[in-house]
C-alpha cells in the first residue's frame, strides 16, 4: 500500500489525520496536541469558551485569542472552522480575522460560496470543504470552487447526522470515483482497521471526533471519557431532530427525545427538548450526562482505555508512521 498521499503534502502535516473542531470539545491544548502528534488540529467556534456568544464581532474576537494561545503552542499547521450562520456577518468577521492572523487551513461546513473560496485560496489558505450530508453534486461543486480537500461524512459519525443514512464505507468510494481532488473518510473510524479500510476505498486520510473525545488532553469531562471507554456501538440511541438525526449515549434526556420520536414528536419539538448546544455542553463539557447528552458516533467499541492524543494519532496512522521513518 502506498503510503504518502496527497492531503500530508497539502497540509504539510506528518500524517493524514484531521481532527473533527466538536465546537466546545476542543481547546488551544488539545488542537496543538493534535498537531504536534503530526495532525491537524481544527478549532470550532466556541473552543475554549465557557458560554456561547451570539455576536458576531465577540465569537469572531474570542477566536482570534484562542488562535494566539494555539500559535504559542505549536509551530505546526493549524486550522480553524468558518461558523456558517444565517448572518454573513459571522463569516464576514471570521474571514477577514483568519487572514490577518495568517492561519493556514480553514474548514467550511456546507457553505458554497464561490466569492468566499476566491477570497480564500487569493491568501493561499487551505481549504476543507464538509457539507452535513455528503453528495455527488456538492462534492464535484466544491472541486470546482478550488477546494483543496473533501470530507466525505457516512452516517456513522457523532454530533448531527447525515441526512442520508448511508454508512462511511458506502459514501467514501462513491464521492472519491466523483471527484479528482482528495477525499477524507469521517464517520466511524476506530482504529487502524478503519483507517486501512478507508484508504483501501478511496480516501486519502480520516476525519477523527470521537474517538479523541477520551483522551488526556480533551476538555470533555472525566466521567464523560469514562462513559465513553466503558460503552460501545450498541449501546447508542439514535432519534431524529433538526436538521436530521442524532445520537447519544444513554441517560435520562437522551431517552426522552428517544421516547418523543418513537411517539411520533416532530423534529422540530424534539428539537426544542434537545436544547442543541447548551445541552451538549451540560453534558459532554460539565458531565452531567442524566439532564446533558452524550454525542458519540458509531466507532467507540474500540476504545478501551483513556490514551494521550499522541498515542491515538500513532494508533492509527501507523503505516503512515512507518512510511515516514523509512522515507524521510
Amino acid at each position: 500500500m502506498k503510503m504518502k498521499n496527497r492531503v500530508t503534502e497539502i497540509f504539510n502535516i506528518k500524517v493524514p489525520f484531521i481532527q473533527g473542531p466538536m465546537n466546545a470539545l476542543t481547546n488551544p491544548e488539545f488542537i496543538a496536541a493534535v498537531s504536534e502528534a503530526g495532525g491537524l488540529g481544527i478549532m470550532g467556534p466556541n473552543a475554549g469558551n465557557a458560554k456561547v456568544s451570539r455576536s458576531p464581532i465577540e465569537t469572531t474576537e474570542r477566536m482570534r485569542v484562542e488562535i494566539k494561545k494555539i500559535k504559542q503552542l505549536t509551530d505546526k499547521p493549524f486550522a480553524s472552522t468558518i461558523m456558517v450562520s444565517d448572518d454573513i456577518s459571522y463569516v464576514t468577521y471570521i474571514v477577514d480575522m483568519l487572514i490577518e492572523e495568517q492561519v493556514p487551513v480553514v474548514l467550511i461546513n456546507g457553505l458554497l460560496d464561490k466569492a468566499l473560496f476566491d477570497k480564500l485560496k487569493s491568501h493561499q489558505i487551505k481549504i476543507i470543504f464538509r457539507p452535513l450530508t455528503p453528495t455527488i453534486q456538492n462534492a464535484q461543486a466544491a472541486e470546482q470552487m478550488g477546494a483543496d480537500v473533501f470530507v466525505a461524512t457516512g452516517f456513522d459519525e457523532g454530533g448531527t447526522v447525515p441526512e442520508r443514512v448511508i454508512g462511511t464505507f458506502s459514501i467514501v468510494p462513491m464521492i472519491a470515483d466523483a471527484i479528482n481532488i482528495p477525499v477524507i473518510a469521517a464517520g466511524g473510524i476506530g482504529d487502524v482497521r478503519g483507517v486501512r479500510a478507508a484508504i483501501q476505498l478511496g480516501a486519502e486520510g480520516v476525519y477523527v471526533g470521537s474517538l479523541l473525545i477520551p483522551t488526556i488532553e480533551n476538555p470533555a469531562a472525566e466521567n464523560v471519557k469514562q462513559y465513553i471507554v466503558d460503552s460501545n456501538a450498541e449501546d447508542l440511541i439514535l432519534f431524529r431532530t433538526l436538521p436530521a438525526y442524532y445520537r447519544s449515549l444513554p441517560g435520562k434526556l437522551a431517552k426522552e427525545l428517544e421516547a418523543m420520536d418513537q411517539e411520533g414528536a416532530s423534529r422540530e419539538e424534539i428539537a426544542q427538548h434537545m436544547g442543541a448546544g447548551r445541552n451538549m455542553r451540560l453534558g459532554m463539557v460539565k458531565g452531567d450526562t442524566e439532564n446533558g447528552y452524550v454525542s458519540v458516533g458509531t466507532g467507540i467499541s474500540p476504545i478501551k482505555e483513556i490514551r494521550s492524543v499522541q498515542a491515538v494519532i500513532d494508533d492509527l496512522m501507523q503505516d503512515f508512521v512507518e512510511y515516514n521513518s523509512k522515507n524521510p
